[in-house]
């Protein structure tokens, strides 16, 4: 009886953030941008009308017009199309790297939050170097050791961005198992990892999810600048990094602003609303807000 009653309660809690992310205008304003950009990125090869990688040289720095929406690049291609399958992994970087980081981040916070002592002071020194280290720094000299491509991207940007989900878990997980609900729960008989599990991680999910919302904002913008400098996702295949490089060149600046402005402003953009729909998540579902 008591199980149904917390799961009653658990669900309408979410009801009600739910129903207060609704009301937030902003964050539905995010939500409705980034849900557009994720269906012309899933739709890709339904909406581009070429292939990202086919070369056309008689028709390179070609102006949009009808035929070609957003113009071709120096090498002749379609750039509407590189932005449409730019934007597939762009956005799955961001993803899969902030999964690999909340995930490597939640486990050794909640592990340093609750177990304490040498736990906590070993995790926390580790996690106090990678504070330490400026990522671009770090993250260019290991995909100048590794290579570019778009699976070490998501490796490095995952695991250089762990250290500040892992410390505001820990701190949560601090207060939490001081809670009297922690004491019945090992009073009952359960283990450290059932406690983890069923009691102390579902009470971290509002900084969870808000942390992963922002973090796919880093894990973009990781590619991005990776790629800008030549360290990201392999030409030919297109990302809204690698097509912002075209901007390194004064020229393409100044005569060709569609192969690098379509690019930028889509980051920006993307940014923009995750940020806007990880703010209203907060206020929608931390219960120290409302």
């Amino acid at each position: 009886m008591n199980k149904k009653r917390q799961e009653e309660n658990g669900t309408s809690l979410f009801k009600a953030g739910m129903k207060r992310l609704r009301k937030d205008k902003l964050a539905m304003f995010g939500f409705g941008i980034l849900i557009v950009f994720v269906l012309a990125a899933v739709f890709a090869p339904v909406i581009g009308q070429y292939d990202p990688s086919a070369q056309d040289l008689l028709n390179t720095y070609q102006a949009p017009s009808a035929k070609h929406w957003l113009g071709t690049d120096e090498l002749g291609r379609d750039v509407f199309t590189r932005f449409l399958y730019g934007g597939r992994i762009s956005l799955s970087v961001g993803l899969i790297s902030t999964g690999i980081s909340a995930g490597f981040g939640v486990l050794l916070g909640a592990v340093a939050g609750y177990f304490g002592r040498k736990a906590d002071g070993i995790i926390m020194r580790i996690t106090d170097i990678f504070m330490c280290f400026p990522f671009y720094v770090i993250a260019i000299t290991v995909a100048a050791i590794w290579g570019s491509g778009i699976w070490n991207i998501m490796l490095i940007s995952g695991f250089l961005n762990w250290t500040n989900i892992c410390r505001i878990v820990r701190a949560e997980v601090l207060s939490l198992k001081q809670r009297e609900y922690i004491e019945a729960a090992k009073a009952l008989g359960l283990n450290n990892f059932e406690t983890i599990i069923r009691h102390i991680l579902p009470n971290t999910f509002a900084l969870i999810i808000v942390y992963s919302t922002l973090g796919i904002a880093k894990g973009i913008l990781s590619e991005a600048g990776l790629s800008y400098l030549g360290l990201g996702v392999t030409p030919p295949m297109p990302s809204w990094g690698n097509m912002l490089a075209a901007a390194q060149s004064l020229r393409t600046l100044q005569l060709y602003w569609w192969l690098w402005i379509p690019a930028g402003t889509a980051v920006f953009i993307t940014i923009l609303s995750i940020n806007f729909l990880g703010d209203g998540l907060r206020d929608a579902f931390d219960a120290k807000m409302n």
